[in-house]
């Protein structure tokens, strides 16, 4: 059951904001779905590999519109295994407990995750885009925390 929904908002750079972020929940031990656009995605994994020379974010990239990478016992082992999932669209399982969305809009059912984190970049057309995203949480009756970042911070 979703217990909380997190905005970041001004963020400049929010590939590179979410990787440290994903660095962060691997290190904690979370399971997390990433959403985004077919081009974020493959910025954000392009990044993932090389953002930190000191350290792998473990990740894989799910490009069927259905969530489902491909088929086979070797591919759910690695699904098994790998933490981190990136997708254009979220399927909430038993083992993902955290949703981060790069993505403009809210995912269409966030109900099955415990925690989501809206990131929201600093440009006036994704604040706007974030706007509504908030009110559709709070439609919900979710309660929703703010994270604005200061320009050092995003």
């Amino acid at each position: 059951m979703l217990t909380g929904v997190e905005f970041h908002t001004g963020i400049a750079d929010p590939v590179a904001f979410v990787c440290r972020l994903l660095r962060k929940a691997q290190r904690q031990g979370h399971k997390a779905w990433v959403t985004a656009d077919p081009q974020t995605l493959g910025r954000l994994d392009a990044a993932l590999w090389s953002f930190d020379p000191l350290s792998f974010v473990p990740h894989l990239r799910i490009d069927a519109p259905n969530g489902r990478a491909a088929a086979g016992p070797e591919h759910e082992a690695l699904r098994q295994r790998t933490p981190i999932w990136l997708a254009e669209h979220a399927i909430a399982t038993d083992e993902r407990s955290l949703l981060v969305n790069l993505g403009a809009e809210a995912p269409p059912d966030a109900t099955g995750w415990q925690r989501v984190i809206e990131i929201v970049a600093a440009e006036a057309a994704a604040a706007a885009r974030g706007r509504d995203r908030w009110r559709a949480w709070r439609e919900l009756g979710l309660q929703v925390q703010h994270h604005p970042m200061a320009a050092a911070d995003a």
